[in-house]
């Protein structure tokens, strides 16, 4: 083969990636604005979420959400499809079993059932009868990726969309794209009707309400900031800013009983990769590859829980900063002054006892 030849192969096949990449994949990503590495100081390194109790260790296969409910049952749901119990004496149940490997948030609610976001499947109900659909559709449009929801105390379910265009399982190439198809929705429990509150939200993912109800709080994942949703009185309907520029994505946020919020947060853009959310190519070309595309992202690395108060300020915070015994830690839910961990990444719930700030 001559030099001409193997010059007209390697033309023509660079043509065709470029082909697949820039015309057959009709993606568009935007540049990804990172938090000022100075804007939100935590306090230095504890390692904290190294020293937890392991719950369910090898029983549990990642469980992403936790929930308790009146009599202290913790619940969680875990990849495998099941909605699993633990007992106060210890013991664990299979209690449900739903076919789905997507299920995340969960809430118990006042009259003693489950509510459970199947990111394939709408908000599902859960009790010892079985399994109800509770919202499928809004506005005539599928409901593509539930993330977690929240019991008001009249009854109404609010929840989140983390994508409307894309999966539990790609959830990745939303950060890398970088574009709001994130929706926070409200199922109205007397009427059965689902209705849009925000539109166009960065990856909308947890959800928690205010110690007296008066504002719900949003967290948006890419954009490293939570929203603050205003229920009551005058301010009703309308958003402001609770806390930005965290030094991670916000995932799963829960109300502590002193009405302080616990948050979740994600590593998204792992040290020394900043250089690949700052180009739309870059992240064209890594978006078109799955596997490479997953190594943008940086949840797997290491573990951060923060505690923030109910005007927005950091109280404290806790870490696993080389992912070495907890990693994708997606939730952190206070009970009885012990924090359970959920995660993506980790085949247990992390339990780990709290002192006073």
């Amino acid at each position: 083969m001559d030099k001409r030849t193997c010059s007209v192969i390697l033309i023509v096949c660079a043509l065709a990636i470029a082909l697949q990449v820039f015309v057959l994949i009709p993606l568009s990503p935007d540049i990804l604005h990172l938090p000022p590495t100075s804007s939100t100081l935590l306090a230095p390194s504890n390692s904290k979420l190294q020293e937890v109790d392991k719950l369910g260790e090898g029983l549990l296969k990642k469980p992403e959400a936790i929930a308790v409910d009146k009599m202290g049952v913790l619940y969680t749901a875990t990849r495998d499809g099941w909605i699993k119990k633990l007992y106060r004496n210890g013991s664990w149940d299979n209690w449900k079993h739903i076919d789905s490997d997507t299920l995340l948030g969960i809430t118990t609610t006042a009259a003693g059932d489950l509510v459970v976001c199947d990111a394939e499947n709408g908000l599902l109900k859960v009790g010892e009868d079985g399994v109800t659909v509770l919202a499928s559709r809004v506005n005539g449009v599928k409901i593509r990726f539930a993330d977690d929801v929240v019991e008001s105390a009249d009854g109404n379910l609010y929840f989140s969309i983390a994508s409307t265009k894309f999966g539990l399982h790609d959830w990745h190439l939303d950060v890398l794209e970088a574009k709001p198809h994130g929706q926070l929705l409200m199922y109205n429990s007397s009427s059965n009707e689902t209705s849009i509150l925000l539109d166009n939200l960065a990856f909308a993912n947890g959800v928690a309400l205010s110690a007296d109800q008066d504002f719900l709080i949003v967290c948006e994942t890419w954009k490293f900031r939570c929203l603050k949703y205003w229920l009551r009185e005058e301010k009703m309907g309308q958003t402001e800013l609770f806390i930005d520029n965290l030094p991670g994505g916000p995932d799963n946020i829960n109300l502590a009983p002193d009405g302080s919020f616990w948050i979740a947060l994600l590593q998204l853009v792992p040290n020394g990769l900043e250089f690949v959310h700052r180009s739309r190519t870059l992240k064209h070309i890594l978006m078109c590859f799955p596997k490479l595309s997953k190594w943008a992202i940086g949840v797997n690395n290491k573990a951060t829980v923060i505690n923030v108060a109910s005007d927005g300020k950091i109280i404290r915070s806790f870490d696993d900063p080389t992912g070495k015994v907890m990693s994708f830690v997606t939730s952190a839910l206070e009970f009885e002054n012990h924090l359970y961990l959920g995660t993506l990444n980790c085949d247990f719930i992390g339990k780990l006892q709290l002192t006073t700030p």
